[in-house]
């Protein structure tokens, strides 16, 4: 964080520096539009595919094929989810944060995409409901479905307490993963990647601009649906700080399992899966 007695003088000009215009890095009118009229024309009369239970504390994966709806719901009380996203056939393909965020911002809602990282750079998923977005903003900035945390680890918790703990939301994804795509464990680390955080409610404090999060405003039945756009696993964990009210990677927090349920579409008519990136990767050589 910045310094509370900076070590050097502000210069004569320091009001002009700081007064420089605000640009958009990224502005977002030539993205992909997504259709949300179309999904909902898509969703409507989709019949229940499968569903699967993620317990408090646990993660679990499924795969989502491309056109079909995964909804993601607080079930018996309020609990946060680390989300990761991996192309089913091509693992190395995964959910991109820290761009998703560049494009969308700190927060995700409907209309959002949910974006896979470089060279591939396409939509994974586009959100198209979402029964938290009347949250918006609080007066501490803070909002739900956060780009921005990486998720709880074990190496972080060692850092800063000096125990193990394995219930964190990078174990439970490591191990869902090596379960799912039946692999090793330390292989499996290495494709779990910097998440969305599914109905936590974080932002950065006015004053030392950390990250900081509050209790969840989720409740049973809140939900978040992404429909799919190419062949997709989703990787959720339970968070073990529950409604992250009060702390994190923890055995004390009242935690509640997850569920993720899949819709498929009676028709995929006006469907085009994305395409990857066109990039010709020759890097200017």
């Amino acid at each position: 964080m910045k310094l509370k007695s900076p070590k050097h003088v502000e210069p004569t000009d320091a009001k002009e520096r700081r007064e420089t215009n605000v640009l958009v890095c990224y502005p977002t009118e030539a993205l992909p539009k997504v259709d949300l009229a179309a999904a909902d024309t898509r969703r409507n009369g989709a019949e229940f595919f499968n569903s699967i239970i993620v317990p408090a504390r646990h993660a679990a994966c499924v795969d989502v094929p491309a056109g079909y709806f995964a909804r993601i719901l607080s079930t018996e009380g309020p609990q946060v989810g680390d989300l990761n996203i991996w192309n089913t056939h091509n693992i190395a393909e995964r959910f991109y944060s820290g761009k998703t965020r560049a494009l969308h911002g700190t927060h995700v809602s409907t209309g959002d995409t949910l974006w896979s990282n470089l060279p591939y750079m396409r939509p994974l998923a586009n959100i198209t409901c979402d029964t938290l977005d009347w949250y918006g903003f609080d007066a501490d900035g803070g909002s739900v479905h956060d780009v921005i945390g990486t998720r709880c680890d074990p190496y972080t918790g060692r850092l800063l307490s000096g125990k193990n703990y394995h219930q964190c939301c990078h174990s439970n994804l490591t191990r869902a993963m090596a379960d799912h795509f039946d692999m090793d464990l330390s292989e499996a680390e290495m494709h779990v990647h910097d998440v969305m955080n599914v109905f936590m409610l974080t932002g950065f404090t006015h004053d030392t601009h950390q990250y900081f999060m509050k209790a969840s405003p989720v409740r049973p039945g809140d939900f978040i649906e992404l429909e799919a756009q190419t062949d997709i696993t989703l990787g959720l964990s339970a968070c073990p700080g529950g409604d992250c009210g009060d702390e994190h990677s923890s055995d004390t927090a009242s935690c509640f399992p997850l569920k993720i349920e899949i819709y498929a579409p009676k028709s995929l008519d006006g469907f085009t899966p994305s395409k990857l990136n066109l990039y010709d990767r020759t890097h200017g050589k």
